[in-house]
């Protein structure tokens, strides 16, 4: 007896935009697809050249998720290979996870790509490390509550700010006085820097500097209120640190410590 139709949805990560940041797992799972879902406002078209010429080929802009889930029981009933390409990376803001659910009730196979998030494409296009040592160890993802996605309680962005860390502050350039508000409230100076980044990766790309206390002037002075992110804390300025991992008195399993900077190492910790 043959084997029924099974099927695949691959949820592909596209990146920030730049069709050069796929990975190569992304562009195998898209050559590979009978039917190729993408979102064309978001995902540069270059993506597609990596598609097969007799894909079908469909704009996720036109569809609901009821449409989506409908190509997906088909691609279950036909055994047929769907590539799901979402912006940046699934995991963030993705509206993967209900069509992931759906699919399991479906009984078709999924697989996810991961992606390169806004976030990281922008500390690479600022040239900063999101981390500096002894000024921020953690970065909070986030978005500013009031919009069509209600927040959690306590994960409004003024309680965030309370770490005083780095921020990635996503989907909120429409409401910047807001944001200026709760980042004020939750504990930033105004002198704050900001990396304000529209369209990262893409070829009308924008990215600027400047602080808390001009975020909302820059915002308007650039009309921006979608496709971009935020990124917030005093490791975007900071220099003179040193992490421990490559200090001459740090040991691991490949590498012994020098005894004199061993010693000097540990009176610095000491005296902090």
């Amino acid at each position: 007896m043959a084997e029924a139709p099974t099927g695949k949805v691959t949820f592909v990560g596209a990146g920030p935009g730049a069709a050069d940041l796929l990975t190569f797992r992304a562009a195998r799972a898209i050559a590979e697809a009978d039917v190729v879902i993408w979102a064309a406002s978001l995902v540069q078209a270059e993506v597609l050249e990596h598609a097969r010429e007799d894909a079908e080929i469909l704009d996720s802009a036109t569809m609901s998720l009821e449409d989506v889930v409908a190509v997906y029981r088909r691609a279950f009933e036909e055994g047929l290979k769907v590539a799901r390409i979402h912006s940046g990376d699934p995991a963030l803001w993705g509206g993967t996870q209900e069509q992931l659910d759906r699919c399991q009730e479906i009984g078709i196979a999924t697989e996810v790509v991961p992606g390169v998030s806004s976030f990281s494409a922008v500390a690479a296009l600022a040239q900063r490390e999101l981390t500096i040592p002894e000024v921020a160890q953690s970065v909070v993802l986030t978005r500013l509550g009031g919009g069509k996605t209600p927040m959690p309680p306590g994960e409004e962005v003024r309680e965030f700010a309370r770490h005083g860390t780095t921020m990635a502050v996503f989907l909120s350039a429409a409401r910047s006085g807001q944001l200026v508000r709760e980042l004020l409230e939750g504990g930033y100076p105004t002198d704050t820097p900001v990396v304000v980044a529209y369209q990262a990766t893409w070829p009308e790309e924008l990215v600027v500097r400047c602080t808390i206390g001009t975020l909302e002037e820059t915002v308007k002075e650039h009309k921006l209120w979608k496709h971009t992110l935020f990124l917030v804390g005093p490791a975007l300025d900071a220099s003179g640190t040193r992490s421990h991992l490559y200090h001459p008195g740090h040991f691991h399993g490949y590498r012994k410590a020098d005894p004199e900077a061993r010693r000097a190492l540990r009176e610095q910790r000491a005296k902090s």
